[in-house]
């Protein structure tokens, strides 16, 4: 199915629908607002991944709808074509399934998945590694343990193109371990 948004105006439109599908949500810190993580996310891919692709940054601007808003995937095929829903479907936990097996078939998941869904992963990783600071020390070395096993999914089969953000990610994660550590 063809999409019905433009290419070019993609990255806008999913900015729309992701502040209108997290409008109520908060961050850990019950003050900010959630979407300003799918913002920041799309940031990372943009700016500091250096993806220009207009698909991805749709991706990384809806990455968590289907998980935690009434979006499904196929208002997502709808607006935005297949190859945004496949990657924000994989991105996507089941979260019908009890805590570890959804764990292990997400990172089965990552770890067979597309270049893009992978590279979007990891601007995920390192907005959360990022945004921890305002955690309690458990809470970063639970976020810091979510990224290594992560992290070690996302390094099965990794294309050459994603390397230097894997490279961001580990350099961001083990800064936040050296601030465990008294």
């Amino acid at each position: 199915m063809s999409t019905t948004i433009p290419l070019a105006d993609m990255p806008f439109e999913a900015a729309a629908l992701a502040a209108r599908a997290h409008q109520h949500q908060k961050r850990k810190d019950n003050q900010t607002p959630y979407v300003s993580h799918v913002f920041r996310v799309c940031l990372v891919v943009r700016h500091t991944f250096g993806f220009d692709d207009p698909k991805m940054l749709a991706a990384a601007l809806l990455h968590d709808t289907i998980e935690d808003t009434t979006i499904d995937c196929d208002d997502i095929i709808e607006r935005f074509g297949a190859d945004v829903a496949k990657w924000v479907a994989a991105l996507t936990k089941d979260m019908r399934l009890p805590h570890d097996e959804r764990e292990a078939v997400y990172a089965k998941e990552l770890a067979t998945a597309d270049w893009q869904v992978k590279a979007l992963k990891l601007a995920d990783l390192y907005d959360n590694l990022s945004d921890s600071k305002h955690l309690s020390p458990g809470g970063r070395r639970k976020t810091a343990g979510k990224a290594r096993f992560y992290l070690d999914a996302i390094r099965q089969a990794l294309p050459d193109q994603i390397r230097p953000a894997l490279a961001l990610v580990e350099q961001r994660l083990t800064e936040l371990e050296r601030s465990l550590t008294p």
